[in-house]
C-alpha cells in the first residue's frame, strides 16, 4: 500500500513540473495613450484561448502563456483593443488609444447619466438650443410653449420674470403642488407655486425657479414624463421632470474661442379682450367699497344713493362737502388732491391699460474647448416698453 501511495505522488509531482516546464510568466502593465495613466481592470487574454487575467488597480498585469502562444489581446471599456507578438518576452507593456463610439440619440437622465433613447423604458420629449433660440423668447418656459407633448404651459403675463405655470401629463391635485422638478447639470432646483393671488384677484404674482435660467445658455432640455422616470429623482418629481443642459463649450474644437452673438425684437399686442359686466359697482353683498377688488355691490346707476359715499344721502363726506346730486365719492381721487366727487359712468381700465408691447433681447455667448477642460460664458439683456 505504501509502494502505491509513493507511486501516485511521483506521478503527481511530475506532471506538475511538466505543466510548470509548459508555461512562461509574463508581467507588464496597461496604459493610456491620453494621459500615461494605468487602466485598472483592464482585461489581457491569450488569443485563440480562454486564458487571461484582468490588471489591478495600478494597472499591472502577471499571466502565465503556453509556450506555444505567440499573441496577447488587451481590452479595456472606452478603448480599442490592442494585439501584441510574444515573440519569447517575459514583459509586455500595452498602451491603449480610447475610442469615440456615435450614438444614434442620448437623453441625459439622473445625475447626467447618459443612455440610448431606445434603451430607456419610460417616455421623454428633447428640446434643442436650435428650437429655443427659434423662438426669441426671452422666457425660459415660454420657449418650451407648443414644443412638447402633453406639457401644458400658461404664462400669467407677457412681462419679462412673470410666472408661468407648468404642467406635465394633467394636474395630479386640486389643491396641491402640481409644477415639476427642475434639474440643472445634475443639479435638482426646487420649483414654487407658479402663481399666488392670495385672496381671490388680489396678492402678487410669485414667479417660479425658471426665470432664473437664460434660455440662450442652454444646450438641450429633456422633459421626462411618468412615474418610471420620477423614480429617478424620487417624490419631488412626482410631476415630471425637466432636465436642462447648459453649454460647456465642450463640442468646440480645441484653439481659439467662439463668440456668438443674437438679437431679438417682439411686438406683442392683446389678442382678445374679455367682456366684462358694466352693471354692478366695486363692494360686495350690494354695499359699495371703494377698496374692494370684487364687482358684487350696487349697481353703478346707483351709487349716488350709497349710504356711506353718495352725494344724494347724508353722511360724513356730504357734511364736510355738501350735498353733491348724483355724484358719490371716491377717496382715492381725494388722496390724489383731486376732486373726490365723479358721476357714476362704466370705465374700460383694460383696453386703457394695454398698449402694444416692444421687447429686445441681446445675447453674447463665449465659449472655448481647450485640452486642459472648456467653459462658456454668456450674458443677456432684455428690456420692453
Amino acid at each position: 500500500m505504501k509502494r502505491l501511495c509513493v507511486f501516485f505522488a511521483s506521478v503527481v509531482f511530475v506532471g506538475i513540473n511538466f505543466l510548470q516546464a509548459q508555461t512562461v510568466q509574463i508581467t507588464g502593465t496597461v496604459t493610456s495613450t491620453e494621459d500615461g495613466m494605468s487602466l485598472p481592470g483592464a482585461s489581457v487574454m491569450v488569443k485563440g484561448t480562454t486564458i487571461g487575467v484582468s490588471a489591478d488597480l495600478d494597472g499591472r498585469y502577471s499571466i502565465g502563456v503556453p509556450q506555444n502562444a505567440t499573441t496577447l489581446v488587451f481590452r479595456s471599456v472606452g478603448y480599442k483593443a490592442v494585439e501584441i507578438e510574444i515573440g519569447g518576452r517575459t514583459v509586455i507593456n500595452a498602451v491603449l488609444e480610447s475610442e469615440m463610439f456615435g450614438l444614434e440619440e442620448i437623453v441625459v437622465t439622473a445625475l447626467g447619466i447618459k443612455k440610448e433613447k431606445r434603451a430607456l423604458g419610460y417616455a421623454v420629449q428633447e428640446i434643442s438650443d436650435e428650437d429655443i433660440a427659434r423662438t426669441g423668447n426671452a422666457d425660459l418656459l415660454g420657449a418650451m410653449q407648443g414644443k412638447v407633448a402633453g406639457v401644458d404651459i400658461k404664462p400669467s403675463s407677457g412681462m419679462p420674470g412673470a410666472s408661468s405655470q407648468i404642467v406635465i401629463r394633467g394636474a395630479r391635485s386640486f389643491t396641491g403642488n402640481n409644477t415639476p422638478l427642475y434639474v440643472i447639470d445634475g443639479m435638482p432646483v426646487s420649483s414654487t407655486a407658479p402663481y399666488s393671488t392670495g385672496n381671490s384677484v388680489t396678492g402678487a404674482d410669485v414667479a417660479n425657479r425658471a426665470i432664473d435660467i437664460n434660455p440662450s445658455d442652454i444646450e438641450s432640455i429633456d422633459v421626462l414624463k411618468g412615474q418610471a422616470a420620477a423614480a429617478l429623482y424620487g417624490i419631488r418629481a412626482s410631476n415630471g421632470v425637466v432636465i436642462i443642459t447648459t453649454k460647456s463649450g465642450r463640442g468646440n474644437k480645441l484653439g481659439k474661442p467662439i463668440v456668438s452673438f443674437s438679437h431679438n425684437s417682439n411686438f406683442a399686442v392683446v389678442s382678445r379682450n374679455p367682456d366684462f359686466q358694466q352693471v354692478y359697482a366695486q363692494g360686495t353683498d350690494g354695499v359699495y367699497n371703494p377698496n374692494s377688488s370684487m364687482s358684487w355691490g350696487p349697481k353703478i346707476v346707483d351709487l349716488p344713493n350709497s349710504p356711506g359715499y353718495g352725494g344724494n344721502t347724508v353722511n360724513k363726506y356730504t357734511n364736510a362737502w355738501g350735498m353733491q346730486e348724483g355724484k358719490y365719492y371716491v377717496p382715492q381721487l381725494d388722496q390724489a388732491g383731486l376732486n373726490p366727487w365723479v358721476t357714476p359712468q362704466v370705465y374700460n381700465n383694460w383696453t386703457d391699460y394695454f398698449e402694444t408691447g416692444y421687447t429686445i433681447s441681446d445675447h453674447v455667448n463665449v465659449s472655448q474647448g481647450t485640452e486642459q477642460g472648456s467653459f462658456a460664458v454668456g450674458f443677456s439683456h432684455t428690456n420692453q416698453d
